[in-house]
């Protein structure tokens, strides 16, 4: 009997990151990263994961919803879905997903993928909430602290492949997440936990549950930033990422900062605040830059978790010569070994910058660790 794989895709995750909206939610928000030239993120990324279940395709039952929630991808991949619900074409809603998911969990799917971010996953705790209906996320949004996604849009699909295949057995509760997103664009973050849902397990393929401030970390920040400060090289464009690590960099240079942007600048001076990708083309054409990132706790992201203003680009074009990374010794060690992670979505840029960094753990102190 052929295994039943329900699709679900959220087409308009992620479209408010490289326009440095910092999420979609809302029909205004979307509104306004349509107006400032934001690109569907999340059907390339369901394509992606789909691309590795081709070699059991004649073995799963596809069944997803119509038009871009799946089955449109599913098609592109040469997959013959089984259509289910109604749809408006090109108006998708938050409900459109909840709907989905009920739908395909009365169809006794044995897995749903699903490409989204934490609202998306919100949404389909909403629909099954703690139904005996495993799920594995295409990560495809700007916020992404849910425990439900694979570390990136094609070890998605590995897991869903080796989950069908029967070689994956352990399933866990993972926790799914979200926060405020007015408050996010106010530079705070108040995430909660919202519930679990159950998903198959395969630690090198599955992302960890963000994790927060340790005490003590202030030290090792403020003699982050007396490094990075000292090590600045004249008439070079500086991109300070998001995030209290780098936040002491702008303080102690008494610059205005956005704790959850993009910022630059220049010979010590503030170029600009809370730049989108586009912004970013344009300052770094023809001139020397680098960019300052951290690590996300927890997940060990640097690229592709709230930076997406950081764009594959932005990133070719700085290069990875001049990425500096930045993070307490405590974060690399709360890793257990495992490698930082890069999900650009464009998979020549995540080789391109994989490989190993010298980061600054603390004035005078870094580490060589490795990213992938």
């Amino acid at each position: 009997m052929k295994k039943k794989l329900g699709l679900i895709v959220n087409p308009v995750a992620g479209m408010g990151g490289r326009v440095g909206l910092k999420g979609s939610d809302g029909a205004d928000i979307l509104q306004r990263a349509i107006e400032l030239g934001a690109q569907p993120e999340s059907p390339q990324r369901a394509k992606h994961a789909l691309e590795k279940l081709l070699t059991i395709k004649e073995e799963i039952e596809l069944i997803t919803y119509p038009y871009e929630m799946g089955a449109q991808e599913a098609r592109d991949c040469g997959f013959d879905p089984v259509i289910i619900g109604t749809v408006e074409r090109g108006r998708t809603t938050p409900q459109d997903t909840v709907k989905a998911a009920r739908d395909l969990a009365e169809q006794k799917v044995d897995l749903i993928l699903f490409a989204g971010g934490d609202g998306t996953a919100r949404n389909i705790y909403d629909a099954i909430g703690d139904r005996d209906v495993p799920v594995i996320g295409i990560p495809a949004g700007v916020k992404i602290h849910s425990a439900v996604y694979a570390t990136n849009s094609r070890n998605a699909g590995e897991v869903a492949l080796l989950y069908l295949q029967g070689k994956i057995k352990k399933i866990l509760d993972s926790e799914v997440m979200d926060i405020d997103e007015d408050a996010f664009r106010e530079g705070r973050v108040t995430a909660k936990l919202y519930g679990y849902l159950k998903a198959p397990h395969e630690e090198r393929l599955v992302q960890g549950l963000k994790s927060g401030r340790t005490e003590g970390e202030a030290s090792a920040l403020n003699s982050i930033a007396d490094q990075v400060i000292e090590d600045m090289q004249a008439d070079v464009l500086y991109i300070i990422g998001p995030g209290t690590t780098t936040r002491p960099i702008m303080q102690k240079l008494n610059l205005k900062f956005t704790l959850l942007g993009i910022d630059a600048i220049r010979n010590k001076e503030l170029v600009a605040n809370d730049l989108t990708e586009k912004q970013l083309l344009d300052l770094i054409q023809g001139k020397k830059a680098k960019i300052i990132v951290t690590v996300i706790g927890g997940q060990g992201y640097i690229f592709g978790r709230g930076n997406q203003q950081l764009s594959p680009r932005v990133l070719r074009q700085v290069g990875k010569e001049n990425i500096i990374v930045i993070t307490p010794r405590n974060k690399l060690t709360a890793l257990g070994g495992k490698p930082l992670l890069i999900d650009t979505g464009d998979y020549e840029v995540n080789s391109m910058l994989s490989g190993y960094y010298r980061i600054i753990t603390g004035y005078e102190q870094t580490i060589m660790f490795k990213a992938e």
